[in-house]
């Protein structure tokens, strides 16, 4: 058998919660809808909160303020149900707290992803039922989302998760 040597990426995740509600993509790939955070791949010579202001506009057409790391999410591919496809990929995400400069619309992202459809407000208190990746954090976002902190604080390791 042929090993496959996993691809290291780091990507960077906007944490936006107002009014009790999550902004996220909506994206519809093959197994049907599901809800990310806004963000996306670190480009070389890219600091991360350079990649997250440019991945913010390119897919919420958004400015931010960037606070607090509060998750780092590791996910290596071949460990989850989505090997088949991505079982080469290793990617290191960090969660950053954020606050919006300026109303966000899918009609002006400069860059939406492929699958991306559109955006949500997604209330925290029905987050169980949908399909937001990674799964994992749910919990930690509706416990923590009343106390989020934006200049100072721990992060979570929520290791090789999804």
């Amino acid at each position: 058998m042929l090993e496959v040597t996993p691809r290291l990426r780091n990507s960077v995740k906007a944490v936006i919660i107002e009014d009790g509600r999550l902004l996220v993509t909506v994206n519809h790939g093959e197994n049907g809808r599901y809800l990310l955070l806004p963000g996306g791949g670190q480009k070389g010579g890219e600091t991360l909160h350079q990649t997250l202001h440019r991945e913010c506009l390119e897919e919420i057409g958004a400015k931010i303020k960037i606070g607090e790391l509060l998750y780092l999410r590791e996910y290596i591919g071949r460990n989850h149900e989505f090997a088949p496809d991505d079982g080469g990929a290793h990617q290191i995400e960090f969660m950053f707290a954020c606050h919006l400069l300026n109303r966000p619309s899918h009609d002006s992202a400069a860059l939406p992803d492929a699958f991306q459809i559109g955006l949500e407000w997604a209330p925290l208190d029905t987050l169980d039922g949908k399909m937001l990746y990674p799964q994992t954090l749910i919990p930690h976002l509706v416990q923590d989302a009343g106390h989020l902190p934006t200049e100072s604080g721990s992060s979570i390791y929520l290791g090789d998760v999804n």
